[in-house]
């Protein structure tokens, strides 16, 4: 009797645990979603927390004029003064996620709207690993465009 009792708790218990945990695509939005405000906040600190520059990191964006630019990774961690914090808000929309163990990729649009009212739109790409049981961006590319 002891043992089936012990062994009851024991599965509920797992049950409990493991049904508490969120999946990885909603742990990966939920941090995609926490990147964007914070820039437009300009809370560096947590901007900062998502991400984790690797020696293969990389940022490269797209301008909707047809300018490239290959952006240094520490900007993300360590961001001139004027670069953050121009307020605003931003939609992300069509995610398109794969995970593959402790790496995923991710696809959205995101239409951004700067407190003056300006709207620019994106896709972006951005390379994400889980280290020590959370997502962190690693790399991105950004594609501006004119919605027509």
């Amino acid at each position: 009797m002891k043992t089936l009792l012990f062994t009851i708790i024991s599965l509920f218990i797992t049950l409990s645990a493991q049904s508490q945990s969120i999946p990885d695509t909603t742990a990966i939005k939920q941090l995609l979603e926490k990147e964007s405000t914070t820039f437009r906040r300009g809370d560096v600190k947590a901007h900062a927390e998502c991400w984790k520059i690797q020696p293969y990191s990389r940022i490269v964006i797209s301008t909707a004029d047809g300018k490239m630019i290959d952006v240094p990774p520490a900007i993300m961690i360590n961001p001139p003064a004027n670069m953050m914090g121009g307020g605003g808000t931003f939609s992300n929309s069509n995610y398109k996620i794969s995970v593959i163990g402790n790496s995923a990729w991710v696809s959205h649009n995101e239409e951004s709207v700067s407190k003056d009212g300006k709207k620019t739109w994106s896709i972006e790409f951005k390379m994400l690993e889980k280290i020590n049981g959370d997502w962190k961006i690693v790399g991105m590319s950004i594609h501006a465009y004119n919605k027509q």
